[in-house]
């Protein structure tokens, strides 16, 4: 474990692929010759594909965890409750001045419980966004983790409402951008190009001019075989006009197997391809026509990266995203989500600006509250 410095020493948690992206600029202003303040990292194991997580720690340059928890798959209460009991023990060991938490998984409310239990403050990065929809597990861990943090921090400005509503006292409260926009800026001219990826997907070696970007994963669009034949009935029609990568989530190739969906991929131009690192995904996001997607964080560094994106969600989280940058939210209908690409073929698609505070800079502000906040 890391030495505490006087100062402070902030034990810092991630557990799931989205998470990595959050915590590499935090970690690094941390870490940083002139930091105020010391910081180990927990990893609790709840992304449980080693390979990919040790591709997007070093690829990112995040430090190698000084706890590896381990927890693995399961249910939502299984992986819960096992990542609190692996927790408390660490911060026994540690006794930090805080935990700071990212984003909405499984690892980020099992923590806070724990560390507020034991009488520490939680720190929450990414905190305030609420797509209304309680039927989403991270909307519950968002909720509880925000009621549960001392310092809250904002992405978009529009959040401070959320909290205000749900009786957050707003002096916790600091708007200070978005860390995943960090990370994009700062591995965007490392990021692989996307002729050299496509290049081994494509059918005779040669990328195409024109592709789409898809991603699915959740479970309202994976779990309930009706809805994914009609997704994937629909994207086969676009792939007609818009060959579509699909790097595609262990889970749900699982679910298409399931429900004998194969053959709607194999007779399309849908090209699968296992789940990818951070700068192979970067370089097809920067150079895609469109992406497809149901993912939070890809609307987000879509709307940063000016490419039209195509949300195949009833409601979104990144409201910033759909108002202000590149984001149309189509939900699951097969002509909403037809009538948007015929739209997009026509007109380019949504261009949008880049909102505020997304600059490259929120893990210093979010450096520079903390050391006051101690200091305080």
């Amino acid at each position: 474990m890391s030495p505490v410095n006087p100062a402070g020493h902030i034990v810092c948690v991630v557990g799931a692929r989205p998470n990595f992206m959050k915590i590499a600029p935090i970690m690094r202003c941390f870490r940083g010759e002139d930091s105020r303040l010391s910081a180990s990292l927990v990893h609790t194991g709840q992304h449980y594909d080693a390979a990919m997580k040790q591709s997007f720690f070093d690829q990112l340059g995040i430090p190698e965890p000084d706890c590896d928890l381990g927890v693995g798959s399961g249910s939502h209460a299984v992986q819960t409750a096992d990542i609190m009991k692996r927790f408390e023990p660490v911060l026994d060991q540690e006794r930090p001045s805080a935990v700071l938490v990212v984003g909405d998984v499984n690892s980020t409310i099992a923590c806070s419980l724990v560390a507020v239990k034991k009488g520490l403050p939680v720190i929450h990065v990414e905190a305030g966004l609420r797509s209304g929809d309680r039927t989403m597990p991270e909307e519950i861990n968002r909720i509880l983790t925000d009621q549960l943090s001392e310092l809250l921090f904002t992405t978009e400005r529009d959040a401070a409402a959320n909290l205000a509503r749900e009786g957050v006292a707003p002096e916790r409260v600091h708007f200070v951008g978005n860390v995943m926009i960090d990370t994009l800026l700062y591995n965007l001219d490392k990021a692989v190009p996307a002729a050299e990826t496509l290049g081994g997907v494509m059918s005779g070696g040669e990328a195409p001019d024109r592709y789409g970007l898809l991603t699915l994963h959740r479970p309202a669009n994976v779990d309930d075989p009706d809805t994914l034949r009609r997704l994937l009935e629909t994207l086969s029609v676009i792939s007609r006009d818009l060959p579509l990568i699909f790097p595609i989530h262990p889970r749900t190739r699982d679910r298409i197997e399931a429900a004998g969906l194969q053959g709607l991929i194999e007779q399309s131009a849908i090209y699968t391809q296992p789940p990818m690192g951070y700068l192979e995904m970067l370089g097809l996001m920067r150079d895609a026509t469109a992406v497809f997607t149901d993912s939070g964080g890809i609307q987000e560094e879509t709307t940063a990266l000016g490419v039209p994106c195509v949300t195949l969600r009833e409601s979104t989280e990144r409201p910033i995203t759909a108002t202000e940058g590149t984001n149309t939210i189509v939900g699951s209908d097969s002509q909403r989500i037809l009538d948007t690409y015929s739209e997009l073929s026509r007109t380019g698609g949504k261009r949008g600006r880049v909102p505020e505070y997304w600059d490259g800079k929120a893990a210093p502000r979010i450096y520079n509250h903390i050391v006051a906040w101690l200091g305080g």
